[in-house]
């Protein structure tokens, strides 16, 4: 059964649980909360936010659901996907988003450039920078112990760059070492995403059907269950668990997901023990 025949057969204006869901259309969970006032305080104070979670708990999720709260006109956010790279290609990765091109051999000059370029939005466009690493847990120990050199701007006396970490735990462990201490008492904001409730995963796979078109809740309850308990909380496993028991449940042409279904779905997965 194709994508857009398995939408037909539950009368779905979109997939529900993709990860290209439109920001509006998803469910403001806790977690989404906690990162946006968490930014928002970092935002008007400086500095770097730290986010961390399980694979797939939602953090990228979280942080663009928070960044569309902020019109353009005033925040202009960067996102970069970290590795394991030098701080060198850190600049790079930088200016190639700035649009001021990556191609600069010279370490002082792209340094110089790339600040010089913030600077230059932040006093003419008056909109504030904010520059977000994904999967920063990737980060080599001597990429962290210079990154706080980029919140640095005369002298230290200007705002113009909040930094966000986000990755997996062991991000945790990494700004804890003695040589990352110039980074990490930057640090003036922290969340940890916790996975789904019971209840939390019953509302979320409720909301995601509704938003997609349909109003009548197509999830039993061992179904839900089943949910909850083979993604052990974790948004990306349950949406691929919930997407991959309605299409089982259309091609045994049933209207309501039941634990089987989900069963199936779940033997078609690898999840992590």
């Amino acid at each position: 059964m194709t994508s857009n025949s398995y939408k037909a057969f539950f009368g779905f204006r979109y997939e529900p649980f993709s990860n290209t869901i439109k920001t509006k259309h998803l469910m403001e969970l806790p977690s989404m909360l906690a990162v946006k006032n968490r930014l928002d305080y970092c935002l008007d104070s400086g500095g770097c936010m730290v986010v961390t979670g399980e694979v797939g708990a939602g953090k990228s999720t979280s942080l663009r659901w928070a960044t569309a709260q902020y019109h353009p006109s005033e925040v202009q956010t960067i996102s970069v996907i970290a590795s394991s790279g030098s701080f060198l290609e850190v600049y790079r990765q930088l200016a190639i988003e700035l649009d001021i091109g990556g191609r600069i051999s010279s370490r002082s000059k792209l340094v110089q450039l790339v600040k010089s370029t913030i600077a230059e939005v932040v006093r003419s466009q008056k909109r504030r920078i904010l520059l977000i690493f994904d999967e920063a847990n990737l980060l080599r120990i001597d990429t962290l112990q210079e990154l706080h050199t980029l919140l640095i701007f005369e002298q230290d006396s200007l705002n113009n760059l909040t930094m966000v970490l986000c990755g997996q735990s062991q991000l945790r462990d990494k700004l804890s070492q003695r040589t990352v201490m110039p980074l990490c008492s930057r640090v003036t904001a922290h969340t940890h995403l916790a996975n789904l409730s019971g209840q939390q995963m019953e509302d979320y796979l409720n909301h995601h059907v509704k938003v997609a078109g349909v109003s009548t809740a197509l999830f039993e309850k061992s179904a839900i269950n089943a949910a909850y308990q083979g993604s052990g909380g974790i948004l990306r496993t349950a949406n691929t668990l919930a997407h991959g028991g309605l299409v089982a449940a259309s091609l045994k042409k049933k209207n309501i997901v039941s634990a089987e279904h989900i069963q199936i779905a779940a033997s078609e997965i690898l999840i992590g023990k």
